[in-house]
């Protein structure tokens, strides 16, 4: 069936004739000595852009793979008149790629464009199609990242048969010292490299010893955990809870890779013969991925009758092309609500099997600053439609923008290249959207601001956000340990990066983000 282009902030066009087959050499090397045997070597006039598809795969030319990503750049950047036209001479492809985006800040005072980034081609595969990143499996909380006693590192959840699952290191769990290193004073650069190091691995077969006291324990323990590759399961905790008012769903979604097709349809699946009464979406650690997956999921929670001649999402692309989309050539259509299987992965699920509904009127999201793109999405869209949404937790990232991962000699790279409006025509919340008791705008949702609970595993009903999202169902109104006002949006701060802690791998920046695939939508 044809389908609209676009999935996550991140627009996936893998395996089709629109992704640029992949060359050896070029990297990011700094010499750029282009040696275009037969042909002239093409040269950075100011303001003159060749088509970027006469310079893609030139491997063996540093020049001319920085001048395909000037192009390309000039030509499907959302924002490309802001890009300042530099010479490429100086900079690596790398270092190059980093510049060829705006420097404006949105109307708060933060950057405009957070979403920037490119990985290697191989990698990006692999953490596209089932999920696999080099890591402990288990995904973090930093509060207070900076230098001083009170920084903290938690882990959040972690994946099924990882090394910290099976180490028994899980939610709650607190990260007191990595490598002999003290999580909580560091203060020189060497002691941030040796956490950043054990923290966040690239490698698989490190090995770093942790010191961690587990929630709910008086005493810290060592557990040394080895680095390998984790398939990650991104819908977990698929679970009925019973109460005096019906019976009320539970999932918890942690992101829209391809894998999760089959999760969801196996979670909303039992849902459904469960025949619950109301939905909770546990999306607070989602940073989005394919669109194309929040287009399903938001069917599967409203059914056919309340999507029927609705879309999901319209999307629109920079001036130069208000009726057709710069990559794939074709007129701008929206996207559906997707009412079948796709079949991103057809050994989990093949593609046209009807989806499983729950034709609710309501649904419940619990969030935090961590719930992104695609995430915000499939809010976006329940309301676009009129399903209430009812946010409970905190103010979203704030990314109505997506993109197509584009190849270029064995890397992939990610501009933003679209932006996205509902049904209603409403898209506008690049500060996300904010649980509120009152809401007097568009992006405050109706709703209770908590902060995320880590001392109660996901899914228990005493974790706040899932308490407060069961409160709210019987009461229609917050518990009162919600924070009445909502949080004013925080502007970013420079903090010495030598001092703070930070994940530096591709693959979380890439899932904060809305992907759109072509060739999942019958192109």
């Amino acid at each position: 069936m044809q389908l609209p282009i676009r999935t996550t902030l991140m627009p996936i066009m893998i395996g089709t004739s629109l992704l640029l087959a992949a060359c050896g050499g070029g990297g990011s090397s700094n010499s750029d000595n282009d040696n275009t045997s037969g042909s002239t070597t093409p040269q950075w006039v100011e303001g003159t852009f060749a088509n970027y598809s006469t310079l893609a795969n030139q491997c063996s030319a540093p020049l001319t793979q920085k001048l395909w990503l000037r192009s390309w750049s000039n030509d499907t950047y959302l924002w490309y008149d802001e890009i300042i036209d530099r010479d490429p001479a100086p900079y690596s492809v790398a270092e190059y790629f980093d510049l060829l985006k705006t420097n404006e800040l949105s109307d708060t005072g933060n950057e405009k464009d957070n979403f920037h980034f490119s990985m290697s081609t191989e990698e990006w595969e692999l953490l596209n199609g089932s999920g696999a990143s080099v890591g402990y499996g288990m995904e973090l909380s930093l509060r207070q990242a900076s230098a001083g006693v009170s920084r903290q590192v938690t882990v959040a959840y972690n994946e099924p048969n990882s090394p910290a699952s099976i180490a028994g290191v899980s939610r709650g769990a607190i990260i007191v010292s990595v490598d002999g290193v003290n999580v909580a004073n560091a203060n020189d650069s060497a002691s941030i490299d040796t956490l950043n190091a054990g923290l966040f691995p690239s490698v698989s077969g490190k090995q770093t010893v942790f010191v961690v006291r587990d929630l709910n324990a008086q005493t810290d323990r060592s557990v040394t955990l080895t680095a390998k590759t984790v398939v990650s399961t991104p819908v977990q905790n698929t679970k009925t809870i019973t109460t005096a008012n019906g019976k009320v769903g539970y999932l918890q979604f942690n992101s829209h890779i391809a894998t999760a097709e089959k999760g969801l349809y196996d979670a909303m699946t039992t849902l459904s013969n469960a025949q619950v009464d109301d939905l909770v979406i546990d999306i607070r650690y989602n940073g989005g991925g394919l669109l194309a997956i929040a287009s399903q999921l938001a069917y599967m929670v409203a059914g056919e009758a309340a999507t029927a001649n609705h879309v999901f999402e319209r999307t629109s692309f920079n001036d130069k092309y208000p009726n057709t989309d710069p990559v794939t050539g074709q007129a701008l259509t929206p996207m559906p609500f997707i009412p079948e299987s796709i079949g991103f992965n057809t050994s989990l699920l093949k593609s046209g099997v009807s989806l499983p509904t729950l034709n609710l009127n309501r649904v419940f999201v619990l969030t935090t600053p961590g719930t992104c793109s695609a995430s915000e999405a499939l809010m976006n869209a329940l309301r676009g439609i009129d399903i209430e949404v009812i946010q409970l937790g905190d103010t979203t990232c704030g990314k109505p923008y997506g993109f197509y991962p584009t190849d270029n000699c064995d890397t992939t790279y990610f501009t933003i290249q679209f932006k996205g409006v509902n049904d209603k025509g409403f898209g506008e919340y690049s500060d996300g959207f904010v649980p509120s008791t009152n809401p007097t705008v568009d992006s405050e949702v109706p709703g209770c601001m908590l902060d995320d609970d880590l001392t109660h595993a996901l899914g228990d009903s005493n974790e706040r956000l899932l308490s407060a999202a069961l409160y709210y169902r019987d009461n229609n109104r917050c518990p009162v340990t919600a924070t009445a006002i909502a949080r004013a949006p925080v502007k970013n701060t420079f903090i010495d990066p030598g001092f703070m802690l930070q994940d530096t791998r591709n693959q979380n920046v890439l899932l904060n983000n809305r992907i759109l695939m072509p060739q999942a939508l019958g192109q």
